[in-house]
């Protein structure tokens, strides 16, 4: 598969740009996330989608994962199964977003710990857009070596 009207030189940047954009998206939010795993475990429990005992075991474990995916996309080590793994995180956010935003739920995303906003539409485009940042990385990137060879 190719993109016809990106110049080839530009595909490799452009992968890199989003690979480093993913990473930065993927620390900051564990971060927040480690810090504050209560207001994280809320904000899963409040989705209503898992069962009282997985709330916490998703809330200890998705912001390290998170941090691991991140940099996992900086050093270039499992690229592909972090960019594949972000782009399933990234549908099953937005799945999870659709459900509730169709449920009319008034809740916080939870996306950046304690300082995320309730869900909106806004939310699910940019989780969408995420994802299909996961697949352009998985699908069209070279790695580091590409700009230094």
């Amino acid at each position: 598969m190719k993109l016809r009207n990106i110049p080839r030189p530009f595909i490799p940047l452009l992968s890199l740009i989003c690979r480093l954009a993913l990473a930065i998206i993927f620390f900051y939010a564990g971060i927040e996330k480690i810090i504050n795993p209560s207001d994280f475990a809320v904000a899963i429990y409040n989705y209503q989608l898992l069962p009282d005992f997985a709330v916490n075991l998703s809330a200890i474990f998705l912001p390290w994962l998170e941090i691991l995916i991140a940099t996992s996309l900086v050093s270039g080590i499992f690229k592909r199964g972090a960019s594949m793994i972000s782009a399933l995180l990234f549908l099953t956010f937005a799945t999870a977003l659709t459900i509730n935003l169709v449920r009319g739920l008034d809740i916080s995303c939870g996306c950046f710990g304690a300082s995320s906003g309730n869900i909106s539409w806004f939310y699910l485009a940019r989780d969408l857009s995420l994802f299909c940042m996961s697949v352009f990385i998985l699908i069209y990137d070279r790695g580091w070596r590409y700009f230094f060879v």
